[in-house]
């Protein structure tokens, strides 16, 4: 409660106004992705750039590459079937709860995701067979699921 001053000189409590969170319009995006990881010192391989999605960081532990699926050798250790949601951006760097707004419905369902972010916005990745699940959950939580462009 806070105390707020009414015209007459005294006061009154009111419920302090919470924030309204965000909703989000997430694209679905075409086709099945894997992340990669390979040695910390490895090149870039050739095969990591191409069509659709992909974003390749570089650690002191490792490096990752997120990219179609198709794309990934056999040979590389990889995690295969993601499916992904692009935050419709972009979003500024001091809007606060985009990403939490999206991720604590899923949370709370129990799906499991990995996020990368941007400079313009982020992208969402969850296990193909929890696509349809995530889509629900999201939509109930008030965010809107469009098609890929």
């Amino acid at each position: 409660m806070v105390q707020e001053p009414r015209e007459d000189g005294g006061t009154h409590r009111t419920e302090p106004s919470r924030p309204r969170k965000p909703s989000v319009t997430l694209r679905v995006m075409e086709g099945s992705y894997a992340i990669a990881r390979l040695a910390p010192d490895a090149v870039i391989p050739d095969w990591a750039d191409g069509p659709g999605f992909v974003s390749i960081t570089r650690t002191t532990e490792e490096l990752s590459i997120l990219c179609l699926a198709e794309r990934v050798p056999r040979e590389i250790r990889s995690d295969a079937g993601w499916c992904g949601f692009h935050f419709a951006g972009p979003f500024a760097f001091d809007e606060t709860g985009i990403a939490a707004a999206v991720l604590q419905p899923l949370a709370e369902a129990e799906i499991g995701i990995f996020l990368v972010s941007s400079f313009d916005t982020d992208t969402l990745f969850v296990k193909m067979e929890m696509a349809g699940r995530a889509s629900q959950v999201l939509t109930a939580a008030g965010h809107v699921i469009a098609p890929a462009l």
